[in-house]
């Protein structure tokens, strides 16, 4: 993997970037929509490619070890294959799946012994185990196996499990160089900082991470529960101490103001669910605010979902067709809903790359905050 970075803003820590894998160029900052089970959902990868247009996806090691399992996907020659996707696909270590099922897990210095969510049958993750499923996977950034913190979290237990992450980034790293790539092109590997909320741990936590000399480096841990303000506290500290020269990661982040508040800050890639769960409830975002589509004020409305028509769906159906597809409960109301958020999403960061390389990113960032933060 090469990382390039173009240009930094003046006024603030954001910087526009790209990064070439052996499955093309993905250009940053970026939002990678996330594709859990091998499939974003609602979205055709025909859709996703040509109008929603990512450089690159996430897939969840722990939900395609459970299913389709990776048997499979050996099989098919990876996940590339398996769904017919020819660009970039990163792959979290499932440390995050495992932390939410948290009556259901049990972790231990060895690793974690969970049950399936699927049929309750009971497996272990080790970092050794995660490596080799990623392995399997074939994704091209693979992540490092971490506990991830609730919040809130006393600080003994933050300081203990930072602790034991770093521990497992060893093993990880250890026995990567021990397990070949499969399927002939390379896979790049990220650690992640953890440390709860706590400045000191963050501190302690993004050294350990910079020292590991990866090619790229994840923030985990924030976008949990905490308020925005301690999750840009933390950004802000992590991303002083990470080596300028690396993409920096913030997993599992966030609105569309999260997103830019935190490219002020010196992040240059993001996931979330947001933009496609909050769709399938019939929100949707837009640079002047929020939809809430299932309102009755939008019955009449014949306008354009989005008159700025960042995908086809924005010009091809009105508000209130849309809103009738929600209220009828029809699929296809999910569907378009989704795609425009998707394309809302990766509209947003290309925007704020433009302004960056232009040099005018912090006054249309704060115009952007103020205006996405309404409610249409």
């Amino acid at each position: 993997m090469k990382f390039d970075l173009l240009l930094k803003d003046p006024q603030t820590k954001a910087r526009a970037g790209s990064i070439t894998t052996d499955h093309g160029v993905i250009e940053t900052p970026i939002f990678m929509p996330v594709g859990t089970v091998a499939s974003v959902k609602g979205v055709h990868q025909r859709e996703l490619k040509n109008d929603i247009n990512p450089d690159i996806i996430l897939g969840n090691t722990y939900h395609l070890y459970l299913r389709p399992q990776t048997e499979i996907l050996e099989k098919a020659g990876g996940l590339h294959k398996f769904m017919n996707w020819d660009r970039n696909i990163l792959t979290d270590s499932g440390g995050y799946q495992v932390y939410s099922l948290s009556s259901n897990r049990k972790i231990k210095e060895e690793g974690v012994k969970f049950k399936s969510h699927i049929d309750g049958s009971f497996h272990f993750f080790s970092p050794e185990s995660v490596m080799e499923i990623q392995r399997t996977i074939g994704a091209d950034i693979i992540m490092a196996f971490d506990e991830c913190t609730p919040y809130p979290c006393d600080y003994r237990y933050a300081k203990r499990s930072m602790h034991m992450t770093h521990r497992w980034l060893d093993r990880c790293i250890s026995h990567l160089e021990k397990v070949p790539v499969k399927y002939g092109y390379e896979q790049t590997f990220f650690p992640i900082v953890q440390g709860s909320t706590y400045k000191d741990l963050r501190e302690q936590s993004a050294e350990y991470i910079a020292n590991a000399g990866a090619q790229g480096n994840a923030i985990g841990g924030l976008s949990v529960g905490e308020p925005a303000e301690e999750m840009y506290a933390m950004t802000e500290v992590v991303t002083a101490i990470l080596p300028e020269d690396k993409p920096r990661y913030l997993m599992g982040v966030g609105t569309p103001i999260n997103i830019l508040e935190n490219i002020a800050l010196g992040i240059d890639m993001f996931d979330c669910v947001m933009p496609t769960r909050n769709a399938r409830n019939g929100m949707l975002f837009t640079a002047y605010g929020t939809i809430n589509i299932k309102n009755k004020k939008w019955e009449a409305d014949f306008s354009p979902i989005d008159e700025m028509g960042h995908t086809y769906v924005d010009t091809e159906y009105t508000k209130a067709y849309l809103r009738h597809l929600f209220a009828a409960n029809e699929y296809l109301g999910k569907q378009i809903a989704t795609i425009h958020n998707l394309g809302f999403y990766m509209w947003l960061v290309r925007e704020a790359r433009k302004h960056i390389l232009a040099g005018d990113f912090r006054e249309w960032k704060e115009k952007m905050v103020k205006q996405m933060s309404q409610r249409l």
